[in-house]
Order: structure tokens, then sequence, then C-alpha cells
């Protein structure tokens, strides 16, 4: 991972008051910037691939990434601020409602701190589960469903709008 991670994630656990179950914080490094001192936004995907694999591991009680389910279908951000060399951020994770029977959305966001309604992008995937063995794709586990539903933010509420 080429971000700094400057604390632990947040694990996903029931009941919270934040619609958000899982947050990590961030910091951009040197090696992070373009030419005008701004996060390239090629490492947003990175980053949200940190935080899809901190929530969803412990979902299906992973701990190497080699036992993940899912495939990626489709990833998507949406750059709303810049963000300079040594910004701290957080970067935030949900699922989005609703939840298909082989496939689920998860959004992202990444603000300031003190923060959150001071957003630096916002971001999507579209995953789908996924048999490696028998190369297709598989109906979601059921306890899985059950969790990805608990914890799922409205799609629209993000600025996405459901396919």
């Amino acid at each position: 991972m080429r971000a700094a991670v400057s604390d632990s994630p947040t694990a996903p656990s029931a009941p919270r008051t934040d619609p958000w179950p899982l947050r990590q914080r961030f910091v951009v490094t040197y090696h992070d910037v373009d030419a005008l001192n701004h996060l390239n936004h090629a490492t947003y995907f990175p980053f949200m691939e940190t935080l899809r694999c901190a929530y969803y591991m412990p979902l299906i009680g992973a701990s190497d990434p080699r036992e993940l389910d899912i495939i990626l279908a489709e990833a998507s951000c949406r750059y709303l601020a810049p963000a300079g060399y040594g910004t701290e951020m957080v970067g935030e994770v949900a699922p989005a409602a609703p939840i298909g029977r082989t496939s689920f959305s998860l959004v992202y966001r990444f603000h300031r701190p003190e923060d959150s309604t001071s957003l630096y992008a916002r971001g999507r995937t579209v995953i789908v589960c996924y048999d490696y063995e028998k190369g297709e794709k598989k109906p979601i586990v059921p306890a899985v469903r059950a969790r990805l539903a608990t914890d799922a933010i409205p799609l629209e509420s993000e600025g996405w709008s459901p396919r």
C-alpha cells in the first residue's frame, strides 16, 4: 500500500449511530502527488481497495485476500477538491442499497478528519460475488447479505444513481 495509514480501521460492528461502518485515515505521501502537488487521481483506487478489503474480509471470516469471493465489475471516482502532500484524510466505506442477488455496490468518501462534509472525493465500486473454481458469478452468501443490508446506506445519498 502506498498510502501511509495513521491509525487502524474501525472494524464493522453493530449497532452504531454513524451510517459508515468503516473508516480509516490516510496521509498523502510524496509518491502520490502530481506536478501540481495534488493527490494523483489514480491513487484513490488503491485507497478504495484498502477500504474494501478491510470491510469485506471480516464479513467472510477471511484473513488472506486470496480467500475473497468477489470480483470488481466497475469502479468510479468523483474528484471534488484537491488534496496536497501531507494532507490527512479519512476514507469511509459502506455498502449501498439496494443489494442485488449476486452483486452489490460499495460507496466511499474521503474527507478532512475534522469535517465529514468537506469532501475530497466520492467513489463507487460494483462488486460481484464470484466462484473462482467454477469461473462464474454466485449468489451472495445469506449471512453476508444480511450484514450488507444492515450496513447499507441509500446509493442516492452519496450522489449515485441506481442502475
